[in-house]
């Protein structure tokens, strides 16, 4: 409507400026109208510069409009009041216009930070791959996953393993991958899968990554569980009778070796009351070694609290290194900070520290001045670490892959409970316990929480 009314009013003008020229024209050729031709041509002149500055006017408007649309400036607001000619509602529609690029403008960036929230907030590890080798990081599972290491290029992701950086690099949309992922000492097992996203001009690999680890150890947990259980049942069944009727058997040659006299047949009765009190013995020593068994298979849920690991320590190093100075061996503590506490169940975290302590007493057996490091701090991902290392012989790497099995042991008094008791302590508290060998001597336990 405003610019209908801007159209007439020009022509108006224009009109008007016409019919005054050819008046002026008339009056140049018609002598004696000196006068009236002079204020003719001032009547043009001042008539065209109205229609200058109107047009201009106009133009102004229209051009701060459309700058203020280019550069977002809704902030804009257009009264054409002292235009006149109608133009009121030419400004009312313009500033109704900006009102509403603001208004979509706003819904917009609500939308996008609706959708940076839920990103933030997968709690699958989430990172693009840039045809530059450039990396991002979308999200705080991506962000803590990789910790306070620097990951802005491709090459970075090297220091978590070299295959990790092949697989990384060479997967290809549609695909998913089983790596290994290496930081703070620990390998973990991720899926990294891939897709493929084009924007303008570039294009770039999403790839997720879904740490598996505690679902296989989870899985490898319950695998052992289940074939502890069936194996503790049907040796319990089959040697729980033969115990009994053993022990009978000695109670029945006792009463019979006390009503008979004869000293060959007393003295051929002490020697079967011998086998069976073997038997009977060996029955209960089977007994008892199976059930220890069952604690793998038994574990109660973590009663969890918050403690501080300083005053853990203090309770550790008093029940298990009485002994030690006497052994020649020393054990050294440090947690850093001083003040540093864990949320998890202590009975059970106490008993994993006991274990290793004690594993670390009978690999110094002939190690001279046998030293014990315990010791806690945050990694570089902020998790609580707490380590056991001592400076023996270590385990060769073929005994090394085989030390949280249940069942296996190294040592002939023992049962092959321990580690593989402190590995399910640890997922119960969705941790991990690892293993590796220092490089100056001696092996290394490592717990994270």
């Amino acid at each position: 409507m405003g610019f209908s009314r801007f159209g007439a009013l020009l022509t108006v003008r224009l009109v008007f400026i016409l019919a005054t020229m050819a008046v002026v024209g008339f009056l140049i050729i018609t002598p004696g109208y000196h006068a009236a031709t002079l204020l003719g041509i001032a009547i043009v002149i001042g008539l065209t510069f109205e229609v200058v500055g109107f047009v201009s006017k106009t133009n102004q408007e229209l051009s701060r409009f459309l700058d203020a649309a280019r550069y977002a400036d809704f902030g804009q607001r257009f009264q054409f009041r002292d235009i006149g000619a109608g133009f009121a509602e030419l400004g009312i529609t313009f500033t109704h216009i900006l009102d509403r690029f603001r208004e979509d403008r706003k819904q917009q960036e609500s939308e996008l930070r609706h959708l940076n929230a839920l990103l933030e907030h997968v709690p699958v590890p989430l990172i693009s791959v840039h045809s530059n080798s450039q990396v991002t990081l979308w999200n705080n599972s991506a962000r803590r996953l990789f910790g306070i290491a620097w990951v802005t290029r491709l090459s970075d992701l090297e220091q978590f393993g070299a295959d990790f950086l092949k697989q990384v690099s060479s997967i290809q949309p549609g695909e998913t991958r089983l790596v290994i992922f290496r930081v703070d000492n620990m390998e973990q097992h991720l899926t990294i899968s891939a897709s493929e996203i084009t924007m303008a001009s570039d294009t770039e690999r999403l790839i997720s990554l879904q740490n598996i680890q505690s679902e296989l150890d989870g899985m490898q947990l319950s695998a052992w569980q289940d074939l502890v259980r069936v194996l503790t049942h049907e040796i319990m069944n089959s040697i729980t009778p033969v115990a009994s009727l053993a022990k009978t058997a000695v109670d029945l040659l006792d009463d019979v070796s006390d009503k008979i006299e004869e000293t060959e047949i007393v003295g051929e009765l002490k020697d079967v009351k011998d086998a069976v009190n073997t038997v009977a013995r060996r029955s209960d020593g089977l007994m008892n070694f199976v059930s220890s068994y069952r604690q793998l298979t038994r574990l109660p849920e973590p009663e969890k609290t918050r403690f501080k690991l300083g005053d853990l320590f203090t309770d550790v190093t008093r029940m298990t290194t009485s002994d030690w100075l006497g052994k020649g061996l020393a054990l050294i503590t440090n947690v850093d900070p001083s003040e540093l506490d864990v949320f998890a169940d202590r009975q059970m975290v106490e008993q994993v520290l006991i274990n290793l302590l004690q594993n670390c007493e009978h690999a110094l057996i002939d190690t001279e001045h046998g030293q014990v490091a315990l010791s806690a701090r945050l990694n570089q991902r902020g998790h609580i670490t707490l380590e056991v290392s001592d400076n023996g012989p270590g385990i060769p790497d073929d005994i090394a892959s085989r030390i949280f099995v249940p069942f296996y042991t190294t040592r002939r008094e023992g049962s092959g409970v321990g580690l593989a008791l402190s590995r399910q302590v640890m997922i119960a508290h969705r941790g991990t316990i690892t293993f590796a060998n220092n490089e100056g001597g001696g092996a290394r336990f490592t717990l994270v929480f």
